[in-house]
């Protein structure tokens, strides 16, 4: 059974390796794309899994591509949003803070996704609006 799940994290590692290998981006979602494979690899094959799953979620990136990040900049940008201060660093994964409101995006961002943004430590992020963690930072 341990030589199985071994041979399969194998051969999933081998399979992500050369989408990590094309990223134009390389930076762009990296950590996003780190934690959502390590823990969708855990829940899948526990601790191989979650390892497996970080690479493969690396190699998968970010939530928007650059076009969509260009559209929800520029439209923060018109907003003038207010920015909520915190002293720990904005990452993803954490949750929003508290007395942060979560705006929607327009149909005109032409967004897929149901996420909304705020401004912490002035970076602009989105959200998941179930359950305010940090999805993504807009750089």
């Amino acid at each position: 059974m341990h030589q199985h799940s071994f041979r399969s994290a194998l051969v999933l590692s081998l399979l992500a390796l050369p989408l990590a290998a094309c990223q134009t981006d390389p930076g762009r979602g990296f950590a996003s794309g780190v934690v959502g494979g390590a823990v969708v690899g855990a829940v899948v094959g526990g601790p191989v899994g979650a390892a497996v799953g970080g690479v493969a979620g690396a190699a998968v990136g970010g939530i928007l591509t650059s076009e969509e990040t260009t559209r929800v900049r520029t439209y923060v940008a018109t907003q003038r949003s207010r920015s909520a201060q915190v002293a720990e660093p904005v990452r993803v994964g954490q949750p929003a803070p508290a007395g942060a409101r979560l705006a929607p995006l327009p149909a005109s961002v032409g967004l897929r996704n149901p996420y909304r943004y705020t401004v912490v430590n002035d970076r602009t992020v989105l959200v998941d609006p179930r359950t305010r963690g940090i999805v993504d930072i807009i750089e």
